[in-house]
């Protein structure tokens, strides 16, 4: 019997797996203060996260390795990549310091752990419910745009208090409504995204401009199917 397909579905869970080697190295930039190095080694895990389901999806990894679970290896890996490395980088070359850093560090990383382990925490629609714990974004724009400590608290306190709010987060990739709209401000964020990491932080003007117009696009639909719900 061929083994291709098994080769197929393990191949998807190493693409997966690899995620956690890219927190590796993002921790390893964060250490010597190299904040854009980090951000970029958490970019390449953040595509490997949005194709992996895809492949995983196209190769019947469920059926094909049912005692594996991918979902549990996502789970793993997003939490390092989407919430403990920002973490970490807030505490090392972020606005924040101190007691009040160390505490808000730490909120984050609690509250993330209510989201991953809530099991309401995606709808039929493919939207999240709650903050989805994107922390490597927020982070993301608090060095992009060079807030300052009480700014950078002010978005952290909102950020971890919509957790428990049950409104409904666009999915870029999945949710079918507005999805052309949503992709092309996913791809004019990227642009934009590289950009800043190509120059160093802060942002210039016209990449900050390019990231809070798809901030209020992408807050902007959570408020709007969060009424229709």
């Amino acid at each position: 019997m061929s083994k291709q397909p098994e080769f197929k579905a393990a191949s998807v869970h190493v693409l997966t797996a690899l995620g956690a080697v890219c927190a590796l190295f993002a921790v390893r930039a964060t250490v010597l203060h190299e904040t854009e190095q980090a951000f970029l080694w958490l970019g390449i895990a953040f595509i490997i996260d949005g194709i992996d389901g895809y492949f995983a999806r196209r190769f019947n990894v469920k059926v094909v390795l049912p005692h594996v679970s991918g979902e549990t290896l996502d789970v793993c890996v997003d939490y390092l990549t989407f919430v403990f490395v920002p973490a970490l980088m807030l505490l090392f070359d972020g606005p924040l310091s101190g007691l009040w850093g160390m505490l808000l560090a730490a909120l984050i990383c609690v509250t993330a752990l209510y989201h991953f382990a809530d099991e309401g925490s995606k709808s039929d629609d493919y939207h999240f419910i709650g903050f989805p714990a994107i922390w490597n974004i927020v982070v993301f724009y608090i060095f992009a745009l060079g807030l300052p400590a009480w700014a950078a608290s002010i978005l952290i306190l909102v950020c971890t208090g919509l957790t428990f709010v049950r409104w409904k987060w666009v999915h870029p990739m999945r949710v079918v409504a507005l999805r052309p709209a949503t992709l092309g401000m996913t791809a004019l964020w990227g642009v934009a995204t590289s950009l800043v990491l190509w120059n160093g932080f802060p942002a210039g003007w016209l990449a900050s401009v390019v990231l809070m117009a798809v901030a209020v696009y992408g807050v902007g639909l959570s408020l709007y199917f969060s009424r229709e719900a």
